[in-house]
């Protein structure tokens, strides 16, 4: 009988969008090509075997996504809603980690805040993925480098503009991600909105790797001025329902509308995460216009988000890859 010396494979989470390094976000964004090419070729939740995810916030797109996707990969998807579990309040979130650990492959979690997402990751022993914190939007990223790699055949050297409220998850994901990809990254709005330092310095350590950059500004025009890829947020996220009056008023100069396109590259594209409220961050000449590619990204949800799930499970050495398979040479 022989013994394998081969090292163990490391655990891998997806909390942040530099959880994966630039080599390792363009194999993620290869295999979703892959997949959306053979939608039923990944199979490494085969049993089924269960993907548990977690909703603290409404969701469409990330609920759908996830549990179609979950399905797609041969497994069965458990959707849990807010209220419905102890977790983090009569059961700790490192003893809820443990016990999920024994019973589900992956766990997914739309929640609040990062922090309570890392404190399952340090708990558990399958794969975590956060689809969407207070912080940071990284699964929403890999779907958006996902839709600037098919409608513009690359992400390296492309200028990515984002504009509007720069103070929130999307913009920093934006930075994160974007400079992974090798993306010259913008980012524009009022002063006071802009991101945090500790998420520039980050996103500037990234982009010296990848030959990516980073601009930080109030100037929307600055911004926009040759941009491939122009991106959008809502103004008024959940929870601040009561500030939209004041929140229309100021990031009205940062609106995304045919003047705003126009300072742009001519065959730049538009993306928004959705839902999007016409009229206010972007015009409904752009978002139905023939720049948009809102609807691509949106389905690349699915894609994405099944290539990070099987990413995961293929290097935490919990599935393996189809091609790896016995005979898989004969099939």
């Amino acid at each position: 009988m022989s013994t394998s010396t081969a090292p163990a494979a490391t655990l891998r989470h997806f909390l942040v969008d530099t959880d994966l390094s630039p080599a390792e976000q363009s194999e993620v964004l290869d295999l979703a090509q892959t997949m959306k090419a053979e939608r039923y070729r990944h199979r490494p939740l085969a049993g089924p075997q269960t993907g548990i995810v977690f909703f603290d916030k409404t969701s469409t797109r990330t609920r759908v996504s996830f549990a179609a996707g979950i399905a797609d990969l041969g497994g069965q998807p458990l959707i849990v809603n807010p209220g419905e579990t102890q977790l983090g309040h009569k059961e700790s979130i490192a003893d809820t980690a443990q016990v999920l650990s024994r019973m589900v492959s992956v766990i997914v979690w739309r929640t609040f805040a990062q922090s309570g997402l890392q404190e399952m990751a340090e708990h558990a022993t399958v794969p975590v993925v956060n689809a969407l914190s207070d912080d940071y939007h990284p699964c929403q990223l890999l779907a958006d480098l996902l839709t600037v790699r098919e409608h513009k055949g690359r992400t390296e050297g492309l200028v990515m503009t984002y504009l509007g409220d720069a103070a929130n998850n999307m913009a920093n994901s934006y930075l994160l991600g974007g400079v992974t990809a090798g993306m010259h990254v913008r980012i524009a709005g009022p002063s006071g909105y802009l991101p945090k330092a500790d998420v520039v310095a980050a996103a500037e350590a990234r982009a010296a790797e990848t030959g990516g950059s980073v601009l930080i500004t109030t100037d929307a025009a600055q911004a926009l001025a040759g941009a491939d890829v122009v991106v959008t947020d809502t103004w008024i996220s959940m929870g601040q329902e009561d500030e939209k009056e004041a929140r229309q008023s100021l990031f009205r100069d940062y609106a995304v509308d045919a003047g705003a396109m126009a300072k742009a590259a001519p065959d730049a594209i538009f993306l928004h995460c959705l839902p999007a409220y016409r009229g206010f961050e972007v015009s409904a000449e752009v978002i139905d216009g023939p720049q948009s590619v809102v609807f691509d990204e949106a389905e690349n949800r699915l894609h994405a988000q099944k290539a990070l799930m099987a990413w995961l499970l293929y290097r935490s050495g919990l599935a393996t890859p189809p091609e790896a398979e016995p005979n898989a040479a004969a099939r």
